[in-house]
């Protein structure tokens, strides 16, 4: 049995990744099989685009890869430790969970870093990982998008609005090309029922 296992959430702003994060929380907590270690790192601490000192800094390239390395390289050393220890019993390994990740990367940089950011998906693969890619629906995204921070769409033009409708589509079309072309398991799950404690448990791998 691995000592390893872990899922990762991808998707577009807004469709659900924090929320569904903190049901997976929930239901790994409750299950009495599940892991006593869990490693839970949110999109902070791996997407492209992140706030430094409360300013939006965007990654080049290297530098997200560097940090992809890194999350990875810990888990890695965290994997050969419990095989160290030998016990193979599910409760004595390591649960995780990474809000976007490698189709953060592939989306953010093309195809100009392919190799690497497949290297990173193989040893994903080799930790345990499966990923969730959650998606909107066309006829809900505006809905979705404006969900959130209600007065920032107040100023917004309709062509405005609908530019940004149109980038989340194109995004998540691109999101889907790379997730069929990794090797990591991806599962896509549409999201427009906001039903967070539902598409966790069809998530969760304890299930």
């Amino acid at each position: 049995m691995s000592q390893m296992r872990g899922i990762i959430l991808e998707g577009y702003s807004n469709s659900g990744k924090t929320s569904i994060l903190k049901e997976l929380k929930k239901l790994h907590s409750h299950d009495y099989n599940s892991e006593r270690s869990v490693i839970v790192l949110s999109e902070h601490y791996s997407q492209v685009l992140h706030r430094v000192n409360g300013e939006l800094k965007s990654l080049n390239q290297v530098e997200h890869l560097n940090l992809l390395n890194d999350r990875v390289k810990m888990l890695k050393q965290l994997s050969v430790w419990a095989k160290e220890v030998g016990d193979t019993h599910r409760s004595k390994g390591i649960f995780f969970i990474l809000e976007r990740f490698h189709l953060n990367h592939r989306t953010a940089f093309s195809d100009s870093s392919l190799y690497k950011i497949k290297q990173i998906e193989v040893e994903l693969f080799r930790l345990g990982a499966k990923c969730a890619l959650l998606t909107i629906s066309t006829e809900e995204a505006e809905n979705r998008l404006k969900s959130r921070k209600p007065e920032h769409w107040k100023s917004k033009t309709e062509k405005e609005t609908q530019i940004e409708v149109d980038h989340l589509i194109h995004t998540q079309h691109i999101l889907r090309q790379h997730a069929d072309n990794s090797i990591i398991p991806t599962l896509e799950l549409n999201t427009d029922q906001q039903d967070w404690k539902r598409y966790a448990k069809i998530i969760y791998p304890g299930n």
